[in-house]
């Protein structure tokens, strides 16, 4: 290779280098001056999850008012009761004469449950037969129907030892413990002590809105791009645009820069204010969430270019949180998912990113535990670079065809002109 190749191979480099940084300032000059995207990008993200928190803040439901129906009115009955109003869990408002009565109570919203005592209660009990309490729940809120039922099964748990200590006749008091408790175990939640909704899902919530204000944010860009070109492409006609690479890493770029800051403050400051579980290393924890970045940057990136306006960008991607929590494995169990929707879920960088995580934060797993989702998401990430990069070459050939055909159209529209103006001369000769 002469050296004058080597300069002109030096010069392409060099250009190269300064297209991006050019493209790289563009974007970041457009993502702080566009409201819009500022918004999904800033605002969004600094204040959703304090909201969405401060909601589940209290973790769990205490107190839930609950309606009474007992028909036995026995002693067994009212010991039954007593207990339960006793659990932090329940709180007994109404002693109802029927069920109609109760159902109203419940269609108020007075009470979120009935407990129904049948008249055969304690009679049962004294035959030695089996008897049978109803709960009825408002599954309007399974934090409500979890309450009722975790406190009438202890309730009904603890008499029940109590019936077989009587029904052993005289015993000793070590006789009556191993009577009470043949199998003694101890009940200890592993990595959510309390039994907390917030601790369970928003370490999941938190991942999910860096991929959902991505989609968004770059979106709206596209959008405002589309609109701003007069041939309504997505790529601009400038001179320093006329490399695929030079486009995908600028942008890239400047989207990464940005929710790096993010980043650090939604998975680390947020968990703190609000005294979520921490347990991860930082550094394992750096190193998954880069390949996350990534992928759900260039998948933004490809997504993109469904969004012909702003408007569009809401209509395609914000509906789309909810069922990808959903299918992700976290709000509902991930072996009980259909195949199809299984396999529509490895798509998006959220599934491995929302599992990964909370293994990390939540349960204190190392890189090497949670190895099969970090190296799918940097497969995500190479294969939707490609398609980012697929669909930007695509772009800037249609820039460029549309360029072309506006000055074929011009000129032909020039010697149209000129022609018509030498006719008009010689019709005056």
């Amino acid at each position: 290779m002469t050296k004058k190749g080597k300069m002109k191979f030096s010069d392409i480099i060099l250009q190269g280098l300064q297209d991006t940084l050019y493209i790289w300032k563009r974007e970041f000059r457009l993502t702080v001056r566009d409201q819009g995207v500022l918004i999904f990008f800033i605002l969004v993200p600094l204040l959703y999850p304090i909201i969405y928190a401060l909601i589940y803040n209290n973790e769990v439901v205490r107190d839930v008012p609950v309606a009474v129906v007992d028909n036995s009115h026995s002693f067994k009955s009212r010991e039954f009761l007593r207990h339960v109003d006793g659990t932090p869990d329940v709180n007994i408002i109404s002693y109802s004469s029927n069920i109609q009565e109760a159902r109203g109570l419940m269609r108020n919203k007075d009470a979120y449950g009935i407990i129904y005592i049948p008249s055969s209660f304690s009679k049962d009990i004294a035959r030695m037969e089996q008897t049978h309490v109803s709960i009825f729940c408002d599954m309007s809120g399974l934090l409500y129907y979890k309450a009722i039922l975790s406190a009438c099964t202890e309730v009904s748990l603890d008499m029940n030892n109590d019936i077989k200590i009587e029904r052993a006749g005289n015993t000793t008091d070590r006789q009556d413990e191993i009577t009470r408790y043949p199998i003694k175990y101890q009940y200890i939640p592993m990595f959510n002590p309390q039994n907390g909704f917030a601790s369970f899902l928003i370490p999941a919530v938190l991942i999910l809105i860096l991929q959902q204000t991505l989609l968004l944010g770059i979106g709206l860009s596209a959008g405002t791009a589309r609109e701003r070109n007069q041939f309504k492409d997505l790529v601009p006609i400038n001179k320093h645009y006329n490399g695929t690479l030079r486009i995908v890493m600028g942008k890239g770029l400047s989207y990464f820069m940005v929710y790096a800051v993010v980043s650090v403050y939604l998975l680390g400051v947020v968990p703190r204010i609000f005294s979520l579980n921490q347990i991860g290393l930082l550094q394992t924890l750096i190193m998954f969430i880069v390949p996350y970045l990534a992928a759900c940057i260039f998948f933004a990136m490809t997504c993109s270019i469904f969004v012909r306006n702003r408007e569009l960008c809401f209509l395609i991607f914000v509906f789309t949180s909810i069922p990808l929590l959903f299918i992700s494995g976290i709000s509902w169990p991930g072996a009980a998912i259909p195949p199809f929707w299984e396999a529509i879920s490895y798509i998006f960088p959220s599934t491995f990113g929302i599992n990964g995580f909370v293994r990390i934060n939540n349960m204190g797993a190392t890189l090497d535990e949670v190895r099969h989702e970090s190296q799918v998401l940097w497969i995500q990430a190479g294969v939707y670079f490609i398609t980012t990069c697929l669909v930007y070459r695509w772009q800037i050939l249609n820039s460029r065809l549309h360029v072309l055909r506006k000055h074929r159209e011009m000129k032909n529209k020039r010697l149209l002109d000129s022609r018509g103006w030498e006719k008009g001369e010689k019709k005056k000769i």
